[in-house]
């Protein structure tokens, strides 16, 4: 078991948290929390605690939205036919399935299309160009894809088909000859939040359309409105908000940033999940074990975040669902039909109000999800015995594998779980359309993958994503050199010692410090993610009240007592970390480093510390 290097953050003022604490009258941890992520005085505290509809961006702001609205409504009054065009992962689906309902209810003359993983690949595709043609298509919405697609966009225009490109990824110096290019992140883009999902990309477009048809903005102050706009304005936020349980699986599955724009989507987008699910998600939890009851309380439509979401004993989930719930319940089964079978069965899914349907496709996709689960266990267990036997990989910094005979749909999964087990950026190859070797890109977060392979484009034939993952494609005969130089990279860029895993801790607090306020106020900070994790906090000098047991294979249950203050035991889970079982039960004294969470048993609730790391006195 490595030793992972703890590091306790010391990225803010001591004078900022100390104002703000008194300010809001919390006491320094919390102050401390808020001012890691940003939030340094009363009203962005306040804004952060009270997420409102109100506080997103105009998407007027966003560089081509003005062109791609006024190119939708020529569309809708000449009775041109529209498709909507998504990758096949759940932020492309949920991008599909929101924008073309949204669009269904204004011309029946709509289609979507989703890429076939095997056939066609990530992207624009010619083939999904030629079904356009061929069924009478004058307008394309592309969305979390596209970007790069310069010549399929021109292909597109020989035959008299538009495209208004709806993307998040990283742009090159020249776009696409589309009617509108929707990117935050490209470099003359005013829209002043960069990190969007693409659903929430296909979100703001819709925002945009049905702003212009009710003639009110969201961004409009209330106190400047008269009775008939302000009133126009509330049926907006509430048309708005059935779109948002897309844009937070989205954003959920995505693992983009949840702070600013993406935190109001999300929350919002967890109390629509909370409260009333669409058919698709709801049959799809039942596989998660959530089960839903009849509610207890009228259905709550607030959209200014200062009243919470229905208890949830009385609610309609046993427990509240969050963006973890979205990340392993859900996420993986949507995602799970487009890497075995049909991503289109996805946005049905999604799009379905029939129960019964719902129903069907949920089982289909559950079943999807399990072939999928035996595919990646059985490429990850081949890809680890490789790196553990293999001498090609001693003493690399990169871990590289290609494998004809892997799915394309579970390379990215792979890939991850490799850089789990070897805290080294991996990519993982598999046989790909035209002759090409496919393969997914996972790094670790001091390592910018997307920078490294711009630098190996000259060996490559696509490449497209994020720092911190990416797709890519190249020939055969471009492997060796391709090998050679994205290790060079990653030893330049990490050193030639192995990177030793590290966990970035909060702040130190003691047992006492945990208080029924401190817990209410530590809720508020959800929903959690990227940029807003949970809170990760080390306690010292504890020990165990000696009930310590193995559960599952390698997990401990435990209670936590500290030594050096009057505090009650803590009981704690402590995954795969069974090595400290013999040291605890032999009464040891250990520093642990956990997260605070609710867990649910037998319609009971506790608070339990969900450890992540353990370290004994020397």
């Amino acid at each position: 078991m490595k030793e992972k290097h703890w590091i306790i953050r010391e990225d803010y003022d001591l004078e900022t948290v100390e104002k703000l604490a008194a300010s809001l009258g919390v006491d320094r941890i919390i102050a401390t929390l808020l001012v890691e992520r940003g939030v340094t005085t009363f009203e962005e505290a306040r804004r952060f605690f009270r997420p409102g509809l109100d506080q997103i961006n105009d998407p007027f702001l966003m560089k081509g939205m003005k062109e791609a609205i006024e190119r939708i409504n020529k569309a809708i009054e000449r009775q041109e036919r529209i498709m909507v065009y998504g990758d096949y992962d759940v932020d492309g689906t949920s991008a599909v399935a929101l924008v073309y309902s949204y669009l269904k209810e204004l011309d029946r003359n709509i289609d979507f299309y989703i890429p076939d993983r095997e056939r066609e690949g990530y992207g624009i595709s010619y083939q999904g160009i030629d079904y356009a043609r061929e069924t009478g298509v004058k307008l394309v919405i592309a969305l979390d894809c596209g970007i790069k697609a310069m010549e399929e966009v021109d292909y597109a225009a020989k035959y008299g088909i538009d495209f208004i490109i709806g993307d998040h990824h990283l742009p090159d110096e020249v776009v696409p000859r589309a009617v509108a290019v929707l990117d935050p992140k490209q470099k003359d883009c005013p829209y002043p939040y960069k990190e969007l999902s693409g659903c929430g990309i296909g979100f703001k477009i819709v925002e945009a359309h049905l702003e212009q048809r009710m003639g009110v903005r969201l961004c409009d102050l209330p106190e400047q409105l008269d009775k008939s706009r302000r009133q126009r304005q509330e049926e907006l936020k509430l048309k708005l908000l059935k779109y948002l349980d897309l844009v937070a699986v989205s954003i959920a599955s995505d693992i983009v940033p949840i702070m600013g724009e993406n935190r109001v989507l999300a929350f919002f987008g967890l109390r629509v999940l909370n409260t009333k699910p669409r058919p698709g998600i709801e049959a799809i939890l039942k596989y998660g074990h959530v089960d839903r009851r009849k509610a207890d309380q009228p259905e709550q439509a607030d959209t200014t975040g200062e009243t919470s979401t229905p208890p949830m004993k009385n609610g309609y989930f046993e427990k509240e669902l969050t963006i973890s719930d979205l990340v392993f319940l859900v996420g993986p089964r949507i995602n799970a039909a487009g890497r075995i079978r049909s991503a289109f069965d996805s946005v049905r899914l999604m799009l379905t109000e029939d129960p019964a349907i719902a129903h069907q496709l949920a089982d289909d996709i559950n079943n999807y999800n399990m072939e999928r689960k035996d595919l990646d266990t059985a490429a990850t267990e081949e890809a680890k015995r490789r790196i553990d036997t293999d001498p090609f990989y001693a003493g690399r910094q990169s871990l590289v594998l290609y494998d004809p005979s892997w799915h394309r749909g579970v390379v990215g999964i792979v890939a991850s779980r490799i850089v789990e087990a070897y805290n080294k950026p991996a990519i993982v190859f598999t046989r790909g359309s035209d002759d090409l070797i496919t393969g997914s890109a996972r790094s670790l977060k001091e390592f910018d993958m997307h920078q490294a392979l711009e630098k190996c484009a000259d060996l490559l034939e696509h490449f497209g994503g994020h720092k911190s993952a990416a797709g890519v494609s190249l020939r055969q005969e471009n492997m060796k050199a391709f090998l050679e130089r994205f290790e060079q990279l990653v030893r330049e860029s990490l050193g030639t010692e192995e990177v030793v895993p590290e966990i970035e801790i909060d702040a130190e607090i003691g047992f006492s410090q945990i208080t029924p306020k401190f817990l209410r106020i530590l809720k508020q900070f959800a929903p959690f993610g990227p940029d807003n994790n949970v809170p990760v906090f080390v306690s010292r000098e504890l020990v165990d009240t000696g009930g310590a047991r193995i559960v599952g294979t390698n997990h401990i249950k435990f209670n936590a007592i500290p030594l050096t203050e009057r505090s009650a035991p803590y009981p704690a889970i402590a995954f795969q970390l069974g090595h400290a079982f013999g040291r605890m039960r032999h009464g040891d004294r250990f520093d642990l480093c956990y997260q605070l969470e609710e867990n649910y048993w037998k319609g009971r609730t506790e608070i339990q510390l969900n450890v992540k790391d353990i370290k004994f006195e020397d």
